[in-house]
């Protein structure tokens, strides 16, 4: 779908925070369309939580605008924008029921009892979670507390759903799959969702577009196809995934591993001398030493048969991206 016929769902106009010690974000514009998962990443530092706390209202604008359909949000308390927030921490009351919980923000809404009763429980199915209603937060695990943190958020419709590095407490796998949780959940429901984290794999995994952010600025905005295929510049390009930068007359060339291919019988011009090999299961690592350079090559295990450690090699750089030195 092209992005003129989709609908800003968030737009952010020339955005500035700064803090009195001179950190924060300036001039940010960024367009989120109704119905997609946009991933901040960065190290961090960078901004991105920033952000996504002044779209929340947890932060006052030192400049430009927020819009969510259309409408400026900037003078608005966090309880009056039409978004929920879910934090790292999971934040659920521990001497309430998972119940009492999820009911909180919909019984100050004034929403009868039993359109509660019937929501919490289409919500807690909608999180692979039914029938916990009555446990307390603590008789569950860290990743069921993320689930009942993001079912409460969910419950109070929002328009916007803002998740502040909500995996990074759990362990990779749970991770793993939260991460296909959130995005079923997400295509479900059809919710637009700004997601924070500086887990690259997990921006990959997750988004339909990523922000790639370095010292409060954009550096890239795109799907994770093109921010992985074309980086707009040597920053982004080592910053997701792995990458290999050749310098080469006046230009840096960065190759990924996979693209970066091994010749046992050494007749290229690249030529380097074989460092460490690593099988990883249906694939396997190979360094090589190139002048002052260790290059990561992604080998099949046919060819690292051939291959042994100090044999000399050289390489074929397939697809890449040129940058100019730095």
């Amino acid at each position: 779908m092209n992005d003129k016929a989709r609908k800003v769902k968030l737009q952010i106009a020339d955005m500035a925070k700064k803090y009195p010690n001179g950190d924060g974000v300036e001039h940010i514009n960024l367009d989120i369309y109704e119905g997609e998962i946009v991933t901040l990443l960065g190290p961090s530092g960078c901004g991105k939580t920033t952000i996504l706390r002044a779209v929340g209202g947890f932060h006052d604008i030192t400049g430009g605008d927020m819009l969510i359909d259309g409408k400026s949000i900037k003078d608005l308390p966090p309880e009056k924008r039409p978004t929920a927030m879910v934090f790292q921490s999971y934040n659920l009351w521990p001497h309430m029921t998972i119940y009492e919980n999820l009911a909180y923000g919909l019984k100050l809404r004034k929403t009868p009892k039993s359109e509660i009763d019937a929501s919490i429980k289409d919500v807690l199915n909608l999180v692979s979670m039914p029938g916990v209603e009555k446990k307390f937060p603590s008789q569950l695990s860290g990743g069921q507390q993320q689930r009942i943190a993001i079912a409460r958020s969910l419950l109070l419709k929002p328009s916007l759903l803002l998740l502040d590095e909500p995996f990074s407490a759990l362990d990779a796998k749970i991770r793993q799959q939260m991460r296909e949780e959130l995005k079923k959940i997400q295509s479900d429901l059809g919710i637009t969702v700004v997601f924070v984290t500086h887990d690259q794999e997990e921006a990959m995994a997750l988004s339909h577009r990523i922000v790639v952010m370095n010292k409060g600025k954009i550096e890239q905005v795109g799907s994770p196809t093109e921010i992985y295929d074309e980086p707009a510049n040597r920053y982004v390009a080592s910053f997701i995934g792995e990458m290999n930068f050749i310098d080469m007359d006046n230009k840096t060339i960065a190759v990924r591993p996979e693209n970066l291919s091994v010749d046992p019988e050494a007749k290229g011009d690249l030529k380097g001398e074989v460092r460490t090999i690593m099988i990883l299961g249906h694939y396997v690592q190979v360094t090589v030493q190139h002048g002052d350079n260790v290059l990561k090559c992604f080998v099949d295990r046919e060819i690292s048969e051939k291959l042994s450690v100090g044999a000399k090699v050289s390489l074929e750089i397939g697809k890449h991206v040129t940058f100019d030195k730095e």
